[in-house]
């Protein structure tokens, strides 16, 4: 009698590797857009000078782009960084909705796209792989010029690599909530450069009022926040304080801490990017804390991680 013969053992299938990015490079199309979306609202920030003076703003101007500037900064701050790509806190399904919906209102992209950019700068940071490190063409001043401007805004039109959102935003991928205001995304950008247009119109009952509230609370608006978020990218990369040790070379610029709601804090979150709060230190102001801390407390976010002494001490510069 012969033994029956052995079964062949089960090699389980390789994974596949997925490529950081994307297959085909940015196209023209892509990147021209981008270029209207910086330099265009740019313009109209340096028109402000003129524009101020005597004719062409009032407080109903002034309080729409307040507004909206706050509600697409802490989209992005609360919702595109901390929530979505760091998983400070978790979120309920209304607010994050309405925090992927107020961070697509930023026009810095869509939620998916930002998210995958974001994660990849983490994984390389101020190395190579980094989209937008202001060391990325050498240390002395012609390089850290060049890489500065590269930093802030230029890698988003001349950067031939599109990072693979499979790779850096798998989970994102797989809530559909976030997949379905991902493919909304231009429909929240008219969203966001018209309502201010609309209710500026009704407010005021005038055309001319529509058109100062699309200058200042669409146009202003969109240049502001754009160069403050970039600027962490840029200045928060060279300049400023060192108070917990990280591999790379992200700082604290004091002076941006208000109008970029805390994210100026820069040192601290590289050091501990989970933390749902950046300034730990006396003094230094994170709104954006501030704000997890009352979505908190109404019991819309749960599982905050919060600073942990023990770490953060372990991480502190010695003086």
């Amino acid at each position: 009698m012969t033994a029956a013969p052995e079964a062949p053992i089960a090699v389980p299938p390789k994974r596949e590797a997925i490529p950081e990015y994307e297959p085909e490079p940015r196209g023209k199309a892509e990147r021209y857009t981008v270029f209207a979306f910086v330099f265009i609202p740019l313009i109209a920030l340096l028109a402000t000078v003129p524009f101020f003076w005597g004719w062409g703003l009032s407080l109903v101007d002034i309080a729409i782009a307040g507004v909206f500037y706050v509600v697409s900064g802490l989209g992005i701050t609360v919702g595109f960084h901390r929530h979505f790509t760091h998983g400070s806190f978790r979120a309920n399904r209304p607010l994050r909705v309405a925090l992927a919906v107020a961070g697509s209102m930023a026009i810095e992209g869509s939620v998916i796209k930002w998210v995958a950019d974001h994660r990849r700068h983490h994984k390389y940071a101020d190395a190579e792989g980094d989209p937008h490190s202001p060391w990325r063409f050498g240390d002395d001043w012609k390089s850290v010029a060049k890489g500065l401007y590269y930093a802030h805004m230029a890698w988003m039109y001349l950067d031939e690599k599109k990072t693979s959102p499979r790779r850096f935003a798998p989970d994102l991928l797989k809530d559909r909530d976030v997949v379905l205001v991902d493919r909304l995304f231009i429909p929240i950008v008219v969203l966001s450069l018209g309502a201010p247009a609309l209710i500026g119109g009704l407010v005021t009952m005038s055309w001319w009022g529509a058109a100062t509230a699309f200058f200042w609370g669409s146009l202003v608006r969109v240049a502001l926040l754009h160069h403050v978020t970039w600027s962490i990218n840029s200045i928060c990369h060279t300049i400023g304080e060192e108070n917990f040790e990280v591999r790379d070379r992200s700082r604290n610029v004091w002076w941006l801490a208000i109008p970029s709601f805390g994210e100026s804090w820069h040192n601290l979150h590289h050091a501990d990017p989970t933390c749902a709060r950046h300034g730990v230190l006396k003094g230094q102001i994170d709104i954006s804390a501030r704000i997890i801390w009352a979505f908190e407390r109404f019991g819309w976010a749960t599982k905050v991680r919060w600073p942990n002494p023990e770490r953060l001490a372990a991480k502190r510069v010695s003086l």
